[in-house]
């Protein structure tokens, strides 16, 4: 057995060029933030200007934020020349972008179907997309680590029973299917793409969030922390830690992985 000891260095993410997209969201704001304070230098894309400037600030030496919508393939090749003049071609792509549409919690029975496809172009498509134009090169250089955000409810079906008198924002909710059929595409996208580039050197995973606290009413905090395990809900630190281990060289063997960060939802 080798006695040579992982270094302590496995996690740090210096000099490594990351892309993210729903930047300026609940986790994406805090992916920046860790993600630079681990030395990589991030790339990040959000459709929404006044979020990107309220959540992130103005670009600096290890941050350049863009906008862009990741469904329109030009608008990402023009984000992708921007990188190329700046800090060169990405290390690190992370699929973080996601959308609720303008009745996202209506019934199955009557979803509107083009906001079923306004929400699969962003969170399924979008990410074939950003993989095509900032992951195509790294598996010509023959390196890369791609992680896609998905859910537990692309992994399992949602409890009902938990959204009686669960509000978020004042305002009933529930997980649609849509949400469930976006995210479950998205993992048979990453297992398609971690075989698919394996021999070229690109690592593609995925990260599964258990249900995080973003502003819940207490009903549906008390709910879902009833049906963990660990007795809570998600925070978006959780699920950062876990986005930062799959990019860093401290997965340098993962590919093709689920890292489920569910506080044992999915267990029982």
């Amino acid at each position: 057995m080798s006695n040579k000891k992982i270094s302590k260095d496995a996690f740090a993410l210096d000099g490594k060029v990351v892309v993210l997209t729903g930047a300026a969201g609940i986790i994406g704001a805090q992916v920046v933030t860790s993600f630079v304070e681990a030395g990589a230098r991030v790339f990040a894309i959000d459709r929404e200007a006044a979020l990107l400037e309220k959540n992130l600030g103005p670009s600096h030496e290890s941050l350049i934020t863009c906008v862009a919508d990741v469904t329109q393939r030009d608008a990402l090749y023009a984000a992708c020349k921007l990188l190329l003049s700046r800090w060169g071609e990405a290390d690190g792509l992370l699929n973080n972008a996601a959308t609720k549409s303008e009745n996202f919690f209506e019934p199955f029975e009557s979803f509107p179907v083009d906001e079923w496809n306004e929400v699969m172009s962003v969170n399924l498509t979008g990410a074939m997309l950003c993989a095509q134009i900032f992951g195509t090169p790294m598996a010509q250089r023959g390196y890369g680590s791609i992680v896609n955000t998905l859910s537990i409810y692309g992994i399992v079906a949602p409890d009902q029973r938990i959204y009686e008198g669960s509000e978020y924002q004042g305002r009933p909710i529930n997980t649609p299917a849509i949400y469930s059929a976006s995210k479950a595409g998205l993992w048979g996208l990453t297992r398609y793409l971690a075989a698919y580039w394996g021999h070229k050197g690109v690592r593609v995973n995925a990260v599964t969030p258990g249900g995080v606290f973003s502003g819940q009413n207490d009903t549906f905090v008390e709910n879902y922390s009833r049906n963990v395990p660990l007795g809570r809900m998600a925070q978006t630190d959780d699920m950062v830690n876990a986005m930062r281990y799959l990019t860093s060289d401290a997965a340098k063997y993962v590919t093709g992985h689920n890292l489920v960060v569910d506080g044992g939802w999915t267990a029982w």
